[in-house]
Formats: C-alpha cells, sequence, structure tokens
C-alpha cells in the first residue's frame, strides 16, 4: 500500500481514480510491461462481500458487487493495444483463494517470457526526459513513452536501418544478421550517433 506521502494531490474538487479507503480488500497487484509502457493492475476481492474490483493503472474498470459465486474469471483490456487481461480467482482450502493474472490467454510469466524473444526495449535519458523505446520484432512498430513512433525503413550494407525522431534527436534501430541461426538479427538502438544499451524488462 502506498503512504501518505504517495497520495496525489487533486484541486478543484476533482475526484481521485481511487482511495485507499475504498481499497481495503486489494489482494493482488500486478506490473505488465507492453509496448505502450508498463501497467499497473490492481485487484480488490471482498470474500465476505462479493465484491470485485479491477484497476488498471489507477482507473477503475471493472467493479461486481454481492457475487454469490466467490471464484471465477474477470476479464479486461490493458494498454493501447486493448491487449486482453484475465483474472483467475480459484480457491486454494477453506477461505484462501489464489489470483493468477493471463494476458492474451498465457500466464504472466509465459507471456512475458515470449515477450523477450518477440521485443526489444531500450530506456534512455534524453533533454531531462526518461523514454522507454521498444521495437516489437514481428511487425517492426516501434513505441516511444506509449506512442507508435513513425518510422522510416531503410536497406543498408549490412541489414537495414529504422529512421525516427524523439524530439530533435535522430534515432535508428539497426538490425543486422548475427551470422549465427540460433541468435537471429540482432537489433541496436542508435540515438545521435550513440549506441544505447538494450534494457531487460
Amino acid at each position: 500500500m502506498a503512504s501518505g506521502d504517495d497520495s496525489p494531490i487533486f484541486e478543484d474538487d476533482e475526484s481521485p481514480p481511487y482511495s485507499l479507503e475504498k481499497m481495503t480488500d486489494l489482494v493482488a497487484v500486478w506490473e505488465v510491461a507492453l509496448s505502450d509502457g508498463v501497467h499497473k493492475i490492481e485487484f480488490e476481492h471482498g470474500t465476505t462481500s462479493g465484491k470485485r474490483v479491477v484497476y488498471v493503472d489507477g482507473k477503475e474498470v471493472i467493479r461486481k458487487e454481492w457475487m454469490f459465486k466467490l471464484v471465477g474469471k474477470e476479464t479486461f483490456y490493458v494498454g493501447a493495444a486493448k491487449t486482453k487481461a484475465t483474472i483467475n480467482i480459484d480457491a486454494v482450502g477453506g477461505f484462501a483463494y489464489e489470483y493468477t493474472l493471463e494476458i492474451n490467454g498465457k500466464s504472466l510469466k509465459k507471456y512475458m517470457e515470449n515477450r523477450s524473444k518477440t521485443t526489444n526495449t531500450w530506456v534512455l535519458h534524453l533533454d531531462s526526459e526518461d523514454f522507454r523505446v521498444v521495437l516489437e520484432k514481428d511487425t517492426l512498430d516501434v513505441w516511444c513513452n506509449g506512442k507508435k513512433m513513425e518510422t522510416a525503413g531503410e536497406f543498408v550494407d549490412d541489414g537495414t536501418e529504422t529512421h525516427f525522431n524523439i524530439g530533435n534527436h535522430d534515432c535508428y534501430i539497426k538490425a543486422v544478421s548475427s551470422g549465427k541461426q540460433k541468435e537471429g538479427i540482432i537489433h541496436s538502438l542508435i540515438v545521435d550517433n550513440r549506441e544505447i544499451p538494450e534494457t531487460v524488462e
């Protein structure tokens, strides 16, 4: 749970997306890295009231009251690409429950393992700001801080370059063959002629 110092300040009588008083039945929190950013999923399960509430990035996306069946599933969508997510609620004896998150029909662990094979991620600091750049290897889409970037592809002597800009910085992702079948293609992010090390998520 967040301390009082982490609470947002709201002006003009705006109500917060959720408050700590309402989250007394918080049972699970997950962080899911997608191309458009890292999303926080929180789940409340009131085993005496039958309440189920799902929050994505602090916004309530599902609320069900007085559910007499305490086990089951809640399905919702996360991120700009509307990625399907499901929380499974299973009894593990007596009044104990287990909560698991599936992304696109896979356990979170399997999804993240697969994602590390299908994407490259770089985190960099430019002009006093942090940027998270993600390459989706299957579509060659490039995302930066949650926005799909306009790109231009170019063939070069030793592979390809996918060009885009972050502010007034020239960037490109260079794809070259590793020369080894198991390693496949190696992708590197170059910003202002400087290679950025890849981030492991």
